[in-house]
């Protein structure tokens, strides 16, 4: 596959994290663009109501902090040809000052962000097709670091870190990552105004932006075949200020 004029029609794309939030907006947009679509998350239910959604979308359970639980989810997947990784629990862990760290829970904020891709990554790359992509996820707070928050951007990093080398040890096989901002997700909603006025303050553009603006930059990854060990930033011009 060369040039850039292609299409997700008749690829098949799996979204771990598609039943909710940004990998939900991944798997949306995937569908519009002709993709036979898989979603997988942790919780059954919240997989079984994603795909009725979609419409024609398959879906799985996989936990991410266990390896063979990756490793069946993959195997029994079979041939495909994307994979995007939204899914991730920052808990409260990751949201502490440094003299506050519980280092024992810690340890957990790298399980499903960091160990638990890469645990995807491995089992995926025997099914994956040669020329098929695999699109990780970080954040602005790895860029732009702010007090009592450290281990968000020593996550962030880690996953980034691992992008690269990955992109190396497994070409021609496609690995990048996304970088967002604030996505106002349900979740996110959820935090006070303030809060996330905060986040975006001082931004070339200002405010959060929407699941479906975060999801295009995924498919673009699929999509672009001359594109690997990047990180594509969708933060309102975080990485300039």
């Amino acid at each position: 596959m060369n040039g850039t004029a292609m299409s997700l029609a008749g690829k098949r794309v799996v979204v771990i994290g598609g039943a909710s939030g940004i990998g939900f907006a991944v798997a949306a947009l995937a569908r519009e663009q002709g993709a036979e679509l898989v979603i997988a998350s942790s919780n059954a239910a919240n997989v079984a109501a994603a795909a009725g959604r979609l419409g024609g979308a398959t879906g799985g359970t996989v936990d991410l902090r266990d390896e063979a639980s990756v490793s069946g989810f993959f195997r029994n997947l079979g041939a495909f040809d994307h994979l995007s990784i939204t899914a991730g629990d920052w808990g409260g862990t990751a949201f502490r000052a440094t003299r506050d760290l519980d280092l024992a829970a810690a340890r957990e904020g790298f399980e499903v962000r960091f160990w638990g891709a890469l645990a995807a990554v491995k089992h995926a790359s025997r099914q994956i097709a040669p020329d098929g992509s695999m699109t990780l996820t970080s954040g602005m707070l790895t860029h732009r670091p702010t007090k009592a928050i450290p281990l968000a951007t020593a996550i962030g990093g880690a996953v980034e870190s691992l992008v690269r080398g990955l992109a190396v040890d497994l070409a021609p096989l496609r690995i990048n990552a996304v970088c967002p901002g604030l996505i106002l997700t349900d979740h996110v909603k959820q935090m006070p105004q303030d809060r996330q006025r905060a986040y975006v303050a001082g931004l070339p553009l200002p405010r959060g932006a929407s699941p479906a603006e975060a999801a295009t930059a995924y498919v673009y990854l699929m999509l672009n075949s001359y594109v690997t060990g990047q990180i594509l930033p969708v933060d309102g011009g975080g990485w300039l200020v």
